[in-house]
């Protein structure tokens, strides 16, 4: 099965590189690690894997979804999220993120900017070799052939489908990244010649396929306790995530022959409206609904399945958020995973291995020092779109305050602070912030030195299947499933579909569809998700062109009048309104969570899910006399009169800057928000090659890009 499989994928290179299988594709990967040894014993088999999973956390945390790439665009360029520094102190990273000023400046771009040589391309490929081999190796096995064609859960299967899993997650990320990528087979010689992605996703989809039945369902996996591991409900999800990206919009280069995995030529339906780009165009492929399909099947059979991954819908604690419950149980012991997780890669709190981006990266920032800080430094560096906040997120949605923060934390004396919105990164400036992880929220917070918080990294949970389910039913006619799964999603982040109004919300969207890709923005707001979906959906130019309109009104308001309010009631002025107090005081606990009902003119507790920790004195920090670490906010959301002033004044509050520092860095949040993007050209999303990889690779750079 596996040859014939195989021989297809060499049918479609051949096509497209003229270069004889042998050379290019080699299937039987030499290896010391050959199946009588991975087989000796269940450890040794496990341990085989091992190598590959730490060479996929490593690229995970530092490349694709914690730092690197994942970091540079992902987190901070979409209708949602943004960056907080000057644009020009970051050219290499801010250039990607705007799309190369609509393709323009490909041409100009260097291509050591961002990236550096042996960088994420080259991390991607050592998880591929290493799970080749392992691949290979089993491939080999006696009764291996018997074991597929049974498609009975085993062991055997289980390490199988783990390596096939961990390759395809990484051509997964390749593609997403670089586009059309070299298809290799684990050895490092082989890195050669450019594929197109379409065939790609084929294979990597077949071979998904293939194992999915003979794996365990997360929670069931022999000697694994954990979610750490790839399960079948990983696979499947994995499947239609790749489903979902294969029949979407992508803009690819026109130099290369587009096939698919039996090596027939693909046909394209191009976005309407859109133009070529530097030679390419931005399209998805003509028989995109059959992949939809299999997106469709393998979404639904994880919901029916879902081994250990739960849905939360209840909520035990006196808050009432059930959507914030994922993200509080993240914050919780060392070695525990997430109920609503498929699949988190696990950071080991105080580790060596360093560099955890949550919340580092893109989490509640904090200022100070590196080390012995309450919590220590946090960067900040994804930030949320203030026209997104005040605008387009409803204030009654309860995960509004769980994924975004106007306050940070002063690291060395741990008392809470506003985020203005000068430009810079840490709590000194920026504005509005993730919030989805903060150590003050840590069971037991890591204060003895930065990136070290030990939060895992969940690359793939059970919300994810629910509206990727949804999308595909939207996209394919079946209105009903689509609308019953929006509703569950929904529902749970108003408290009920009274609240919710997802009537009134799909008539604004315009559609069933475009509602379930803004209700995704929602439930993954500050998680870096928005900006590949919204590529690959088609929806890209119009969400700009909104948040570009909805800014350029907010601070025409703002310069007219000190204020603008938007449609949904919202109110952004110049100024705010701020105190000192000790939270245990005013409500029971320094550390705030959903605001009650009834309670959004307690300065305090509203806007929710801030404050800082509830004691940080358990971690060493000596608490002076009349510490008053909480920061008592008042006119965040509405204009305050002159009545209103003069009372908050007199019972100690002070007049602090708010949008009035937004107003003056109008260049960085208005005229760089996607500098330059004209909404019809071909978006140019991917990253360039570096050298190395051009100069041993013999190939070049397409997209506009330079060579050399």
């Amino acid at each position: 099965m596996k040859k014939t499989l195989y021989s297809v994928l060499f049918a479609a290179v051949a096509l497209l590189t003229g270069v004889s299988c042998s050379d290019y594709l080699e299937t039987s990967t030499t290896s010391k690690a050959d199946a009588k040894f991975v087989f000796s014993t269940n450890e040794t088999a496990r341990a085989a894997l091992e190598g590959a999973y730490a060479a996929w956390v490593d690229a995970a945390q530092n490349k694709v979804f914690g730092d690197g790439l994942f970091y540079a665009a992902d987190v901070a360029g979409s209708d949602i999220e943004r960056h907080p520094e000057n644009f020009s102190n970051q050219p290499g990273r801010h250039y990607p993120e705007c799309f190369y000023q609509d393709g323009n400046y490909a041409k100009d771009y260097t291509l050591l900017s961002y990236q550096k040589e042996n960088d994420t391309y080259a991390s991607l490929y050592s998880v591929i070799t290493k799970a080749s081999i392992v691949a290979s190796a089993i491939e080999g096995a006696d009764g291996f052939e018997e074991m597929i064609e049974t498609g009975v859960e085993n062991t055997m299967g289980q390490l199988y489908g783990e390596a096939i899993a961990l390759r395809a997650t990484a051509y997964r990320e390749l593609i997403k990244y670089f586009g059309d990528v070299p298809y290799v087979s684990g050895k490092s010689t082989d890195h050669d010649g450019l594929v197109g992605r379409d065939s790609i996703y084929d294979v990597i989809l077949n071979d998904l396929m293939i194992v999915a039945p003979v794996m365990y369902r997360v929670g069931s996996i022999p000697g694994v306790n954990g979610k750490n591991y790839f399960s079948r409900t990983y696979v499947e999800g994995l499947i239609g995530r790749l489903a979902l990206e294969a029949g979407g919009y992508q803009t690819r280069r026109g130099d290369i022959r587009r096939v698919d995995g039996m090596g027939n030529e693909v046909k394209f339906e191009a976005f309407p409206g859109s133009q070529e780009n530097n030679g390419a165009t931005y399209a998805r492929r003509s028989d995109w609904q059959s992949y939809y399909n299999i997106a469709k099947m393998y979404f639904k059979d994880v919901i029916d399945n879902p081994g250990s991954a739960k849905f939360i819908t209840d909520d035990s604690r006196e808050v009432k958020n059930p959507y914030q419950v994922f993200f509080n149980q993240m914050h919780g012991d060392d070695d525990a995973f997430a109920d609503e997780s498929i699949y988190e890669y696990a950071m080991a709190q105080g580790g060596s291995a360093g560099n955890d981006a949550r919340p580092y990266s893109f989490g509640r920032p904090s200022t100070g020092a590196s080390k012995d800080n309450y919590p220590c430094k946090n960067y900040g560096q994804g930030r949320i779109n203030p026209a997104f906040y005040y605008g387009v997120f409803d204030p009654a949605d309860m995960r509004r305050d769980v994924s975004c923060t106007v306050t940070g934390t002063k690291g060395a004396d741990g008392t809470e602070i506003i985020l203005p919105f000068t430009p810079g990164s840490q709590g000194k400036g920026g504005g509005i912030a993730y919030n989805k992880w903060d150590e003050n929220r840590q069971t037991k917070p890591w204060v003895a030195n930065q990136r070290k918080s030990g939060i895992n990294g969940p690359y793939m949970r059970i919300s994810e299947i629910y509206l990727g389910y949804a999308e595909a039913c939207a996209a394919l006619g079946d209105q009903a499933e689509a609308r019953k799964y929006l509703d569950i999603i929904r529902n749970r982040a108003f408290g009920s579909a009274a609240a919710a109004k997802t009537d009134d919300f799909i008539a604004k969207e315009g559609s069933l569809l475009n509602a379930i890709i803004q209700e995704r923005g929602f439930e993954f707001a500050g998680e870096g998700d928005r900006r590949w979906t919204l590529i690959r959906t088609g929806l890209l130019p119009a969400k700009i062109k909104y948040i570009k309109e909805l800014t350029k009104q907010m601070f025409d308001g703002l310069k007219a009048n000190g204020y603008y309010t938007f449609d949904n009631g919202n109110t952004i002025s110049e100024y705010i309104w701020t105190k000192y107090v000790d939270g245990n005081e005013e409500v029971g606990h320094r550390l705030t969570e959903q605001c009650p009902a009834g309670k959004e003119d307690d300065p305090v507790l509203y806007p929710g899910w801030r404050g800082v920790n509830n004691d940080w004195s358990k971690f060493g920090l000596a608490i002076p006399d009349g510490y008053k670490p909480n920061l008592a906010i008042k006119g965040l959301f509405k204009k305050l009169s002159a009545e209103e002033i003069a009372a908050l004044e007199a019972d100690g509050y002070k007049k602090t800057n708010w949008a009035v520092d937004l107003v003056k860095a109008e260049d960085e949040y208005l005229k760089n928000l996607f500098l330059d993007y004209g909404y019809v050209k071909a978006p140019i999303y991917l990253w360039p090659f570096t050298p190395n990889v051009l100069a041993n690779g013999g190939f070049t750079n397409g997209y506009g890009f330079k060579n050399e």
